[in-house]
């Protein structure tokens, strides 16, 4: 048996004007284009990224829906430090009170990403940046925290799905300034 072409598709509103079933050499081009591009941003895949996604969302959602608090980084850090250090910055009730589940849940994070590793057997330091950089980009980070109120995580995942205006503002500036800031560093030619 022969094989033929299905039929042509002929979309509504365009009676008359057929539309072939088959993609066109430039249509081919523009797909293949894409594939070379995603093959090249990710070389293992998306598929990891997307669960990873997921299950932020998913921890994310059962610690709002638990305690009425947004997940983020930097709060959490605040609440675990109220442990040792009696400043009076430390000590506010909302840090007090919620620290014990707040350490449970930074734990955690620690916990899961240690399976994650062993069982990924992508253990140790994976990094080729020098040290005081990482250093210098934490202080930095630690400082624009204090300023917008808030960190990456809490703004980026909590505070956009909740379409808080701050975050909004916050997640836009810092995506656009460290688009900035790598553009201009890759520019410099400066490496790891």
């Amino acid at each position: 048996m022969p094989v033929t072409a299905p039929d042509p598709v002929i979309e509504p509103g365009n009676i008359g004007c057929e539309r072939s079933a088959f993609p066109d050499a430039t249509h081919r081009g523009r797909m293949n284009e894409i594939t070379l591009l995603a093959e090249a941003l990710f070389p293992r895949g998306w598929g990891h990224y997307l669960l990873g996604g997921l299950l932020i969302g998913l921890g994310t959602a059962i610690i709002y829906v638990g305690t009425g608090i947004h997940a983020g980084a930097s709060t959490f850090l605040e609440s675990t430090l109220s442990y040792g250090s009696k400043l009076r910055r430390f000590q506010q009730p909302r840090f007090v009170s919620s620290r014990d589940w707040r350490v449970v849940f930074t734990l955690g994070i620690v916990f899961g990403a240690g399976v994650y590793s062993v069982v990924a057997g992508e253990f140790g330091w994976t990094t080729e940046i020098q040290p005081w950089r990482l250093f210098l980009g934490g202080i930095l980070i630690g400082v624009g925290t204090r300023l917008g109120k808030g960190c990456t995580s809490g703004h980026g995942v909590c505070g956009v799905g909740s379409a808080s205006r701050a975050s909004l503002v916050n997640v836009a500036t810092f995506m656009l300034v460290a688009i900035g800031v790598a553009q201009l560093v890759m520019a410099a030619g400066v490496r790891p």
